[in-house]
């Protein structure tokens, strides 16, 4: 049963809400064409930046305009997630992973708490129509973010929030009702500060806030279906499934405190693995440790490919 309320108790019982189910931050922006960013993704695009991710080239209205992807759409509830872990996999006793592929795959995770977001604004804000995502479809999900008042986006291209740094997962629920917007964080608070840029192995950045993907090493060794490239296998270093270096060495992201999501710790026995565990691996080692793990993007296969092209290098 619905309670009339106005749109501010509306906006802030559907924060609560989100904040309850586990989300470190929630906000809310109003569902428009984002033209600031129009330019940008169209350069982006001209350059073919993205690689071999051909996808990225479609829907470029939906990209832009969300009303598009989900009609009726009047609001964005755009939510954060921490994952900053509790301990590091060592890179002395074995190879690395980017730390958001430590536990359970995150976009089940947070498309599974804004499940549970829209049901409750449903059955207890007012009759709803709309659709979620988390890393699932055309939607420029940092821009949403910024627009929602969640943070700015740094020189390496990622959202920094104050409080939460650049390790965090974005989601968002586009809906037909109206609510209570949040500024947008118009402020960038990196300044002269370029080590993200400088730290880059691979130098992938063409300039601050542009990466080439294809020079990257998450892109390199998630989603590049050949091998690496020879000239770039030593930027890899001992990193074969992503990379966190321009975040390890951000300033917003030295104080964090870990998450407490019990989906994202990783397994005692990941935690132990070492070169020769990684090296030997099987296919069914890998589905045993790894059936719910964002590391299924990849495979197997390229994950093989990735360890035998760190330990082809002499690093």
């Amino acid at each position: 049963m619905h309670v009339e309320m106005d749109i501010a108790r509306r906006s802030e019982l559907i924060r609560k809400k989100a904040l309850s189910l586990g989300f470190s931050a929630c906000g809310f922006a109003n569902v428009e064409k984002l033209v600031e960013q129009e330019q940008g993704l169209r350069d982006y695009l001209e350059n073919n930046y993205y690689g071999e991710m051909t996808y990225m080239a479609n829907h470029f209205d939906k990209r832009l305009d969300p009303s598009l992807l989900v009609p009726g759409a009047k609001s964005a509830i755009v939510v954060l997630l921490n994952y900053f872990p509790k301990k590091v996999l060592s890179n002395e006793t074995g190879l690395m992973l980017s730390k958001y592929a430590y536990g359970e795959d995150y976009h089940e995770v947070v498309k599974g708490k804004l499940a549970k977001l829209f049901d409750f604004i449903g059955a207890e804000i007012a009759p709803v129509q709309g659709r979620y995502f988390c890393d699932s479809a055309p939607v420029l999900e940092r821009a949403w973010a910024v627009k929602a008042g969640l943070g700015w986006i740094g020189k390496n291209g990622l959202l920094i929030n104050r409080k939460l740094g650049s390790f965090v997962f974005i989601g968002e629920l586009f809906v037909d009702i109206e609510l209570e917007y949040d500024h947008s964080h118009e402020k960038k608070y990196c300044g002269s500060c370029t080590r993200c840029l400088n730290s880059c192995p691979s130098s992938a950045f063409v300039a601050p806030y542009r990466l080439d993907a294809r020079k990257c090493i998450s892109y390199l060794t998630i989603e590049l279906k050949g091998g690496v490239p020879e000239k770039l296998k030593p930027a890899l270093k001992n990193r074969i499934f992503g990379c966190d270096i321009c975040q390890d060495v951000c300033p917003w992201n030295q104080k964090l405190s870990p998450h407490d999501v019990h989906e994202f710790a990783p397994k005692q026995e990941l935690l132990e693995f070492t070169s020769s565990d990684w090296k030997n691996i099987t296919h069914e080692g890998f589905t045993a440790l790894f059936s719910k793990s964002a590391l299924k993007r990849a495979g197997y296969s390229k994950l093989k490919q990735n360890i035998a092209s760190v330990m082809s290098v002499d690093n």
